[in-house]
């Protein structure tokens, strides 16, 4: 790992993100609808919640977190290699969903590898693979600590690229802007 894999344990990273999300929620902006701790009746409906939304318990959130948002997309794995480049895919994989964060990891190696010089080019398909983890592999043996900030910047503006573009294309997301530059971008920092 190239930083201290405690500063960014998948239970601290649930907490922190359970902490920024808050309680309950129903925006009539938000195409989730209701929500709690960050979790859509959709997503704890699909795992076997049937509770009212406003008493989804906080535990039931976590798990559902660590399962969908950490386990099946394999930032495990990536947090092996860097604890902060997994927790910046788990953050944005949790508001733009995992496949979305992964395609931003894959881009930005294919996109810093040199014209395949350092390793081979990736496809985006979303999922780290053990061609993703290798390329990740290559990359920070070479970059070292400097290329995980350099990666870090990379998801980052895509990150950020993105909530503009969902701005412009559905004003009624202009509502979420703010809170999604201000509380996403930096946060694995």
């Amino acid at each position: 790992m190239t930083d201290d894999p405690s500063k960014h344990s998948v239970e601290q990273l649930i907490d922190e993100l359970i902490e920024r999300e808050g309680g309950y929620s129903n925006h009539p902006a938000d195409r989730g609808g209701p929500t709690r701790y960050g979790i859509t009746e959709a997503v704890a409906r699909a795992h076997g919640y049937s509770g009212p939304m406003s008493l989804l318990p906080r535990a039931e959130a976590a798990a559902i977190y660590r399962r969908l948002y950490w386990l099946r997309p394999r930032y495990d794995q990536v947090a092996r290699r860097s604890a902060r480049i997994a927790a910046e895919l788990f953050d944005t994989g949790v508001n733009m969903g995992p496949g979305v964060a992964t395609t931003f990891l894959q881009r930005a190696l294919t996109a810093l590898n040199r014209r395949a010089r350092d390793f081979p080019d990736l496809v985006p398909d979303g999922r780290v693979g053990p061609a993703t983890l290798g390329a990740l592999d290559a990359f920070l043996d070479l970059r070292g600590k400097g290329g995980e900030v350099v990666l870090m910047r990379a998801l980052e503006a895509m990150q950020g690229e993105r909530y503009l573009r969902l701005a412009e294309k559905r004003p009624a997301n202009e509502s979420f802007l703010y809170g999604w530059l201000a509380n996403r971008i930096g946060q694995a920092d």
